[in-house]
């Protein structure tokens, strides 16, 4: 494999986390009786520019399709993360009428909902066809293709640049990154600007999120490794925030080279961090592998005791980053007996490799589990709060990352 971004031969091991299943590959009743397809869920750095990267085992085309089931408008605190998002937006960017905002990987217009309501011309880019219905019936325009270069001199002919274009937790779902960074070029204004989301890989790092690998994130990326990327494609990196969204991420605004506007000190203090941290080094991933090998092990320890017990188990959230955990630790339904989620596009389904049923939350109150594993623990405030009832049975919830805990309130 060679590296994505800059082609140099890669033989580093970040993680290896075993043959798995795609972690949004949720199966039907009927599909039970098949096998399911696994690709190797193995993970490299790259020694030149330090891009940690997964190869393309299966197509994106494969992988975002109208069986996707990954919902953004289902999680209350991404939504408010949304709606402030458009508000700072609107204001930082002078958006009003006349101007025209683009988001890739628009999703079921979670985002784009916000833009329409406060008055700005807008349209989202998604490929996954249910999702893109989803945006639709609220009236958010979706061209549902993949975003390419190609795609992006098609909207510049048909509709012009963009004054802003969106990107949230999409930068590392492209398999061809540097293809798709000339491409946000493309659609910009000369003026224009780009705002990027993505987990920050120092944070995957020092919490041990390896459970936010899977083979939808071909890429996992530092600030540095962003910032050459860009500047590859005449892009500049002039400002950054850190966001606790997604167990820490970053928000890259971005820019043409050539634009007057300054530089902001945040983006210096961040690569700092970075440097300081020794993301510039092969070393600083070497002991990863290790780490991710202890929480399995803690994991496993306690469902079987508590199983042994004969205590009931459960998990809340049939998020990927869940599927990423319980396949590598090996569990399935033996040790946890169900899980529930808000999604109804993901209830009745059954969880990739673990096959573990997905439910309606409401199957809590009427199994009352004595502990539940919070999958999504980015979300654990979220759904702590609203599941507090679970202690009128003495019901506890439990999270295995960044080490395994009882959630307390």
């Amino acid at each position: 494999m060679n590296c994505r971004h800059c082609a140099t031969s890669l033989s580093d091991v970040f993680i290896n986390l075993g043959d798995q299943p795609p972690s949004n590959s949720f199966l039907a009743k009927d599909e039970l009786g098949q096998p399911e397809e696994t690709f190797p869920l193995k993970v490299f750095i790259c020694p030149k520019c330090f891009l940690v990267q997964v190869d393309e085992h299966k197509k994106s085309s494969e992988i975002f399709n109208r069986s996707y089931v990954y919902f953004s408008s289902f999680s209350s605190s991404w939504l408010e993360h949304a709606r402030q998002y458009t508000e700072m937006a609107v204001n930082r960017f002078t958006l009003g009428g006349s101007s025209l905002v683009v988001e890739i990987a628009s999703n079921d217009g979670y985002l784009l909902q916000y833009m329409k309501a406060s008055g700005i011309p807008c349209y989202g880019v998604e490929p996954s066809m249910a999702t893109a219905d989803a945006a639709r019936e609220k009236g958010i325009e979706s061209i549902t293709e993949f975003f390419t270069t190609a795609l992006a001199k098609t909207l510049v002919a048909e509709r012009g640049r963009v004054d802003l274009l969106i990107g949230n937790n999409v930068l590392a779902h492209v398999p061809d990154i540097n293809d798709f960074v000339h491409g946000v070029k493309a659609v910009l204004k000369p003026t224009g600007a780009a705002t990027l989301e993505f987990p920050h890989l120092l944070q995957l790092v020092s919490q041990c999120q390896f459970d936010t690998i899977y083979h939808e994130h071909f890429s996992y990326l530092s600030l540095g490794t962003v910032q050459r990327i860009f500047a590859k494609q005449g892009l500049r990196v002039f400002d950054v925030e850190e966001l606790s969204t997604h167990g820490g991420s970053l928000r890259v605004f971005a820019c043409h080279a050539d634009d007057i506007r300054p530089t902001s000190p945040a983006v210096t203090r961040v690569l700092q961090c970075e440097r300081d941290a020794g993301m510039n080094s092969l070393a600083y991933y070497t002991a990863f592998q290790e780490q991710a090998d202890i929480r399995k092990q803690d994991l496993l320890d306690f469902l079987h005791t508590q199983k042994k017990a004969g205590k009931r188990l459960a998990a809340y959230g049939a998020a990927a980053k869940g599927n990423t955990l319980l396949n590598y630790c090996g569990v399935d339904s033996s040790l946890i007996e169900f899980c529930v989620d808000a999604s109804p596009h993901k209830q009745g389904l059954f969880m990739p490799g673990s096959r573990i049923p997905v439910l309606s939350p409401q199957a809590l109150r009427e199994r009352k589990p004595s502990f539940i594993l919070i999958l999504p623990w980015n979300l654990k405030t979220e759904i702590t709060a609203q599941h507090r009832y679970i202690r009128e049975w003495g019901g506890t919830f439990v999270t295995a990352i960044p080490r395994l805990g009882i959630v307390t309130d």
